[in-house]
């Protein structure tokens, strides 16, 4: 039996939480067949399609789709192109282990509705396609082509952004949703993870003279890194308005065999989180492995897939746009699909109805005012190109 229409955004918010689609990788904490998007990406294809939107879904990987809804557009009375914008939130969520609150219960109590995505990020989804749907028949006649992309993958490796990018853009314009409080983000930090190696000499621990110990090397390179690099990083990345200076932490370490065994090999692992800044003097890795060659020639810095920091224009007219209709501009700590659409050169922002602080929580909600203004909002931007 087909699933009763929502009434309100709060019910389709509902209905999105009560579809488990937690990212596989990792401990997802539940069966396996209540991780991947395929079912949150069915249900919103097919939501948009009572909106008029033609939407498709796009495998990205096995059974994990993108969900991609065009709406329809009447030439522009210039017969120019018009400008294309894409509404583009997560379809998956983070692990559901340790929830004291049902996770895809979707309860509605104390003023907040409760439950995994309630917050990141199926609660800025609702409110995008609520307003999309309460604007559906005015849609064909904006000045803008107006889609909606649903990403696959943005809790772990943001594979739904980067394919997205690369097989449908660019865009002159992307609205991430996420819960920003109703902040436009147009700034935010990248991320490196990095395996720095160090590496010895294994000898018998009872003449740790005759050997040579990659723990305490990696000690002595730990010690530099905690003190000397941290500074380096502001210093060369300096500080950004908005987001700070680019950090550095340590953050795993592995070392040896046995305890009767000198370590011959052991590996820190770094996540540095970065600024435009940092970017624009050569990057992140870069710096790292200039660092470390300089501290311990024999040491080596294996990265791996690193998120490059957002830095959209503050006085691009699309976001000048989301400023006009009460969105204030912003910056962020953490990072998001914006800077994988950026990178292909999409001019991207974050935006949405709920707060950060919620997301990945134990007992996640969103409040039902807020999931109601961001509704309101994205209508009142869609309605300002009527203006």
């Amino acid at each position: 039996m087909k699933a009763e229409r929502p009434a309100n955004v709060i019910e389709l918010c509902q209905a999105l939480v009560r579809i488990p689609s937690v990212n596989p990788d990792g401990d997802p904490g539940c069966p396996v067949e209540q991780t991947g998007e395929t079912a949150c990406a069915a249900y919103v294809a097919e939501f948009l399609t009572e909106c008029g939107a033609a939407a498709v879904l796009e495998e990205v990987e096995p059974g994990r789709p993108n969900v991609i809804g065009r709406f329809p557009s009447n030439p522009a009375t210039d017969g120019k192109p018009k400008p294309r914008i894409v509404f583009a939130p997560h379809t998956d969520t983070v692990s559901v282990g340790g929830m004291t609150v049902a996770p895809f219960g979707g309860e509605v109590r104390e003023g907040r509705l409760w439950g995994r995505g309630a917050s990141d990020t199926k609660g800025p989804m609702a409110a995008m396609l609520w307003a999309l749907n309460e604007m559906s028949a005015e849609i064909p006649d904006l000045p803008v082509e107006i889609h909606f992309a649903g990403f696959m993958s943005e809790e772990s490796a943001q594979l739904g952004s980067q394919h997205f990018a690369l097989h449908h853009g660019p865009y002159d314009f992307a609205i991430i949703g996420e819960p920003t409080s109703l902040k436009t983000v147009h700034k935010h930090k990248g991320c490196l993870w990095a395996d720095i190696h160090t590496t010895g000499v294994a000898v018998h621990g009872s003449i740790p003279e005759q050997g040579v110990n990659a723990i305490v090397k990696m000690a002595s390179l730990v010690q530099a890194l905690d003190a000397d690099f941290r500074q380096q990083l502001k210093d060369v990345g300096g500080e950004d308005r908005w987001l700070g200076h680019s950090t550095i932490s340590l953050g795993m370490i592995r070392g040896g065999t046995r305890s009767n065994i000198v370590a011959d090999h052991c590996v820190l692992r770094v996540d540095m989180r970065t600024t435009p800044g940092l970017s624009r003097a050569g990057g992140a890795l870069k710096l790292l492995m200039d660092f470390v060659a300089d501290h311990d020639a024999t040491a080596r810095v294996e990265p791996l897939p690193e998120t490059f920091p957002l830095d959209t224009d503050e006085q691009n007219p699309f976001v000048q746009r989301l400023v006009d209709c009460g969105a204030e501009v912003t910056g962020a700590p953490w990072f998001c699909d914006a800077a994988f659409l950026a990178a292909g050169g999409t001019p991207a922002v974050a935006i949405g109805p709920g707060s950060i602080v919620q997301a990945h929580t134990k007992d996640e909600f969103i409040a039902t005012g807020d999931l109601e203004a961001g509704a309101a909002f994205f209508k009142t931007f869609l309605k300002s190109w009527q203006a």
